[in-house]
């Protein structure tokens, strides 16, 4: 198999492991201390890649080398999924899914930044199409609302967390010396972790684990084992192989994901109309994965 077609199967598995942090999420994220979760979620991730780390061989001396690297990267990745779970507070599931499927276009635009990256006119127009459907999931399908830019709190919170993970992408490519995706997604998780447990140490203390529903545990299960020690690994493992925004293309199946989720959940599906704006993002990936022929 191609290096090409390895990052895309990563990706393709990313996409639908991400999308149930979105529902699961909504579901607790007013039970919890964003911060406080998101440190416990980071610790207990980086336990999980440690010891898949150490008992494969990865872990390496040269791989510690410029720890900043890791401290910029740890910090990108936490502030994204802390503001991530602020923002479901008030998001709904799919609305923030479709937040998320902004990030290949921004994603984009800070790879020609800071790596000089350039796009093809196929996936410019492609990641421009998946922005449009994007944006009509966003304002509920609503042309006043998009008009006026009624945005919600939820959605605007989590949107700053957007920037911080396109802003993640190219610089992984940046700041990588040759480690492998598992020793590099160790150094992020080590940093995220303990960035984390300083900035949210006040949060850390006040939070009464006991009282966490269990619904709070299973929640911080899936996140921890397969929403970011999984995802992590596969996104370093697809942005070695793959274009910054081809990797990040396939967050536009991510609001078709969540729909499943939601339907699964027993949650419904939404209307009609917002259907049509999670059409157009599968018309961007479909046109972003036939620029590779």
């Amino acid at each position: 198999m191609s290096p090409g077609a390895q990052g895309h199967l990563a990706m393709l598995a990313f996409s639908a492991l991400v999308a149930g942090s979105f529902s699961l999420g909504a579901l607790v994220a007013n039970d919890i201390s964003p911060t406080a979760f998101i440190a416990l979620r980071f610790c207990c991730a980086a336990v999980l890649v440690g010891v898949y780390a150490v008992t494969s061989g990865a872990v390496t001396r040269k791989g510690f080398a410029a720890p900043w690297r890791y401290i910029i990267l740890g910090g990108l990745f936490a502030i994204y999924f802390v503001l991530m779970f602020e923002g479901l507070k008030t998001a709904r599931p799919v609305s923030a899914a479709a937040v998320f499927a902004l990030v290949p276009l921004m994603a984009a635009g800070f790879a020609w930044v800071i790596i000089r990256q350039m796009l093809t006119p196929r996936m410019a127009t492609a990641l421009c199409i998946g922005g449009v459907g994007a944006l009509w999931v966003i304002f509920r399908a609503d042309v006043s609302a998009l008009l006026a830019f009624d945005v919600g709190r939820g959605e605007a919170i989590y949107f700053v967390g957007c920037l911080c993970h396109a802003i993640y992408i190219p610089m992984v490519r940046l700041l990588n010396r040759g480690e492998s995706a598992v020793m590099f997604t160790l150094g992020t998780l080590l940093a995220g972790a303990g960035l984390l447990l300083i900035y949210g140490w006040t949060d850390l203390r006040a939070t009464n684990w006991a009282e966490w529903p269990i619904l709070v545990w299973v929640t911080l299960f899936y996140t921890a084992v397969f929403a970011t020690a999984f995802t992590v690994v596969l996104t370093q493992f697809a942005t070695l192989r793959l274009p910054s925004a081809k990797v990040m293309a396939y967050t536009y199946l991510t609001p078709s994901w969540v729909i499943v989720w939601e339907i699964m959940l027993g949650n419904g599906a939404p209307g009609p109309l917002i259907l049509i704006g999670v059409a157009l993002t599968m018309l961007a990936l479909w046109m972003l994965l036939r620029d590779e022929a």
